[in-house]
């Protein structure tokens, strides 16, 4: 049973960076795919990033330049760089995650995760 924990969440000025990690257990061999959501209070959750096992990411517009999506195999983590952080960027942020995954090209896939993290917040004050 695969299972997520993500950390790295904290309050930060504008401008300034964080690096969220997801450490995920008991994914099998053979393809996958991971990614970072986030909700805001009041709105509802959205996506931020996905990236696939063999490395393919996508990124919602909102983040594009400002975060990056990247993975250790060998430890099976998922990171989110946050750079630039805005106001607007305070969430929860969540992880996820499907088994037997896979996509291509830089466009928003469209893929129901079945197993999420417990989040973890990021606050920017302005």
């Amino acid at each position: 049973q695969v299972q997520l924990v993500e950390s790295g969440g904290g309050s930060v000025q504008a401008a300034e960076s964080l690096r969220l990690s997801c450490a995920a257990s008991g994914i099998t061999a053979g393809d996958y795919c991971m990614a970072w959501f986030r909700q805001a209070p009041g709105k509802e959750r959205e996506v931020v990033a996905h990236i696939s096992s063999g490395g393919q990411t996508a990124y919602v517009d909102s983040v594009k330049g400002r975060f990056t999506i990247s993975q250790d195999n060998a430890k099976q983590i998922v990171y989110l760089q946050m750079n630039s952080l805005k106001f607007e960027d305070t969430a929860m942020y969540y992880c996820a995650a499907k088994e037997k995954c896979a996509f291509g090209g830089t466009a928003l896939p469209k893929i129901s995760y079945n197993v999420w993290g417990q989040g973890t917040q990021v606050t920017v004050s302005s």
